[in-house]
């Protein structure tokens, strides 16, 4: 951590405390407030921790008036166009991009542990047949602590290793049997000629009746979500799995509590919830209503799939993914689809309106990868998962990243209490 020579002043009932900054190689100086309660009593009151660091981390950075997105400082807009998701993975797991060696060996040892415990498969049809992929995600990935001893120490760095590489080959497998299982057809076993998203779509499409080949377009595509989706700081889900760590969880509980909160709508159904505007518009002519709302400043109505928390200015992974969808579009077409029919004329209508423009509402990778993966065929009940899938390298940098740090502590959020003090107890006869 980087030291600042300037102090920040603070000034409590009189009283002056002089508390040290750090400087980052990018973003804003950090106060470091560790020993304010010790010397003054007082927390700092922050819901949401939005203005707090919690870690320090040198994995991803984000600049969201800039649109800036780099991993390990190479921006995600080059490792999506020239890149590839496993290397991404490599690059984010070592902090380097791997040499031509390096990659084939990191490929071979995931490929080779894409399958999981057969005995594994009897916790899919403990499901009911309607349960949400994302339930049957939760359960799988934590029961995998159960099937997987020797590589639940988080004090092992070889255990750590072997977890992590299980969990980056395994995923992409325990989502396509989620969606096999929830849409009632066999599951299909991973196949080590096949790429890492070829593989993905083969075992969510094909079936044993008749042969299945993965279009290269298709597969591309769904390579550059899992890319866009890798990491993006510290999220709600990236920091739900560093607090999880901190307690001293073996990896597979971990992640499971990170898709238990990516699974909130408000974080990693941004996507699902853009599919589900574009069917309540339905058809083309219906835009300029939703549009004049959207527009409305006594209306709370919002399109979703546009504009960013983070990002003030543009979305950096909007730019590629939109290349994607307009090669998904071109190959698959949108005749027969009123939903792509819609999305593709909304995109049109607010690029070239001058109110989003003013407001830098531009669409965003939400609104990309809801329309890819709902022209591949994914029903919005499985665009989550993908996200799961694809963020979990993230996770697990995050978790590795931490697990190493020396000045590791158990999180534990303060509070403004609000509530009653201490009052005697009254006997319920006299209530």
């Amino acid at each position: 951590m980087a030291e600042n020579t300037d102090t920040a002043t603070l000034t409590i009932k009189g009283k002056t405390y002089e508390l040290p900054m750090h400087s980052p190689t990018g973003g804003p100086d950090v106060i470091d407030i560790r020993k304010l309660y010790g010397q003054a009593d007082v927390f700092t009151y922050d819901p949401g921790f939005t203005s707090t660091a919690a870690c320090d981390s040198t994995i991803t950075f984000i600049d969201g008036d800039k649109g800036e997105l780099l991993h390990r400082g190479y921006p995600i807009d080059q490792l999506a166009s020239k890149s590839h998701y496993l290397e991404v993975c490599y690059l984010l797991l070592y902090g380097e991009l791997p040499s031509a060696e390096q990659l084939e060996e990191f490929e071979c040892l995931v490929t080779n542990h894409t399958m999981i415990h057969e005995q594994m498969h009897n916790f899919f049809r403990g499901f009911r047949r309607d349960a949400h992929p994302m339930a049957t995600m939760v359960g799988v990935v934590g029961a995998m602590s159960a099937f997987y001893h020797d590589s639940t120490d988080i004090n092992d760095a070889h255990q750590r290793e072997v977890a992590s590489i299980r969990l980056i080959a395994k995923m992409p497998t325990i989502a396509a049997m989620a969606y096999k299982y929830s849409v009632g057809q066999p599951f299909v076993y991973p196949r080590n000629d096949l790429d890492y998203a070829a593989n993905f779509l083969h075992m969510c499409f094909s079936v044993p009746a008749e042969q299945y080949n993965v279009n290269p377009i298709l597969s591309r595509a769904m390579d550059r979500i899992f890319t866009l989706h890798a990491d993006h700081e510290q999220n709600a889900s990236t920091s739900t799995v560093r607090l999880a760590s901190s307690s001293g969880a073996n990896p597979f509980a971990c992640i499971a509590a990170g898709i238990a909160c990516l699974w909130g709508p408000a974080h990693g159904g941004a996507n699902q919830a853009c599919l589900e505007m574009l069917k309540e518009i339905g058809t083309p002519d219906r835009i300029p209503e939703f549009i004049a709302r959207a527009k409305d400043k006594n209306d709370s109505y919002r399109l979703m799939g546009f504009g960013h928390r983070v990002y003030k200015n543009f979305d950096p992974r909007a730019t590629v993914m939109k290349e994607s969808a307009d090669e998904v579009l071109d190959l698959l077409g949108v005749e027969n689809n009123p939903i792509l029919q819609v999305a593709k004329e909304l995109e049109k209508q607010a690029l070239a309106d001058p109110y989003f423009a003013e407001k830098k509402l531009f669409p965003n990778v939400d609104f990309y990868s809801g329309i890819i993966l709902e022209a591949m065929g994914f029903p919005t009940s499985m665009f989550t998962p993908i996200f799961a899938l694809a963020r979990t390298v993230g996770w697990i940098s995050q978790w590795k990243e931490q697990l190493a740090d020396p000045q590791l502590k158990i999180g534990r959020p303060r509070q403004l209490y609000l509530g009653e003090m201490a009052r005697d107890y009254v006997d319920i006869e006299k209530r």
